[in-house]
């Protein structure tokens, strides 16, 4: 019988607190995420330059930023949803969405939509996290509707 409520405070104390803010996560460093886009697998780079945590929902991140494809440079604004958490004692995964709206310049505009991969070591001695990867994975679709790649972008 302890065992269970023990077990039943563990989850309500788990279910009722508040995601930490990981918003400089996002920021990489200040450094491009970099991957491919389209058939071809052209290089696509992406910046993300402001990102804040949600005060509504702590698991939801309001980022904004740049993507650069070949001399196309576009702005975006768009948001990253938390919607897993994995916790190993030397490792976590973090599981989630992603929608980045650019700006609307033309046919080489448009949204990127998919889900993210977080992952870091956790050094305990230091009490700081290492190893970071972030990887994003889905499609982005021209406003016009004429073309739609899928894309994989990730940390350096």
């Amino acid at each position: 019988m302890k065992k269970i409520l023990l077990f039943f405070i563990l989850v309500s104390n788990f279910a009722f607190a508040q995601m930490p803010d990981i918003s400089n996560v996002w920021l990489n460093s200040s450094k491009p995420y970099t991957g491919t886009i389209g058939n071809k697998n052209q290089e696509i780079k992406l910046k993300i330059n402001i990102s804040e945590q949600n005060k509504k929902n702590d698991q939801e991140y309001f980022v904004s930023g740049y993507t650069l494809v070949d001399k196309n440079y576009t702005k975006f604004e768009g948001k990253l949803t938390i919607t897993k958490y994995k916790d190993a004692k030397k490792k976590g995964t973090v599981y989630g969405e992603y929608e980045l709206a650019e700006e609307n310049k033309g046919k080489h505009s448009g949204l990127f939509k998919g889900k993210f991969i977080y992952t870091f070591k956790w050094n305990k001695n230091t009490e700081k996290v290492e190893a970071q990867y972030i990887d994003l994975i889905g499609d982005w679709k021209s406003y016009d509707g004429t073309l739609d790649f899928k894309t994989r972008i990730k940390n350096q």
